[in-house]
């Protein structure tokens, strides 16, 4: 064969081996697009779980700090409103023993010369359905019968003790030494007797709510 007869180039061949070679390059160039795409959407991840955690954070921060005023507060309450052994210290305990016994004295003791004014004063120390009670009892039947018989009477407290305190009421146990006279018996009748006084607190004042014979 001579060289003349060499056979030339397919140009059809190499129109079309071109031809893929551009149609391959774009799909590349697209492939690397989405990839770069992906990383894009990717990436505000770690933003997105920075800020819910900081969020979390300032919750609990709250929530710690609503705790500790909640403890403060219920303690500043306990301890000046509400502790118990602030409101049945010593002093109050001595407080409703004074009451008491000189509650009972004025219960107990009485003249017809000053009947009026001696009631109204043991009336200035009780409270709630045992001052209904007195009022009634004394109007109705020790009034006539002392001024009638002229009956007189003294007590006097000869030991007392306090069996029950709470911030809001108190119980004593009282004993007694009474003497009455009367225009029957002018020598006088001698007793002795135990009392229950019950007491109940009253915008800061013990007043007698109930006073039952042991």
């Amino acid at each position: 064969m001579s060289a003349d007869d060499k056979p030339e180039p397919d140009t059809d061949t190499a129109a079309e081996a071109e031809a893929e070679a551009e149609a391959e390059s774009p799909a590349v160039e697209t492939d690397a697009v989405e990839t770069e795409s992906h990383a894009d959407t990717a990436e505000p991840a770690p933003p997105t779980r920075t800020r819910r955690a900081t969020r979390v954070s300032i919750t609990a921060i709250v929530l710690a700090v609503a705790l500790v005023a909640s403890a403060a507060l219920t303690g500043w309450l306990y301890f000046t409103q509400y502790r118990p052994d602030q409101q049945t210290s010593q002093a109050v305990s001595d407080s409703v023993l004074t009451t008491a016994k000189d509650g009972t004295v004025a219960l107990l003791s009485y003249s017809p010369d000053s009947l009026e004014q001696d009631f109204t004063a043991a009336k200035s120390r009780l409270t709630g359905d045992f001052l209904s009670y007195y009022t009634q009892f004394t109007q109705d039947i020790v009034t006539p019968a002392a001024k009638q018989k002229s009956v007189k009477t003294t007590a006097a407290v000869v030991r007392a003790a306090v069996s029950q305190l709470t911030p809001g009421s108190a119980e004593v146990l009282v004993f007694i030494n009474q003497n009455t006279t009367s225009a029957e018996n002018p020598e006088g009748a001698f007793a002795m007797s135990a009392v229950r006084v019950g007491l109940t607190r009253i915008n800061g004042a013990w007043l007698i709510s109930s006073f039952d014979p042991v």
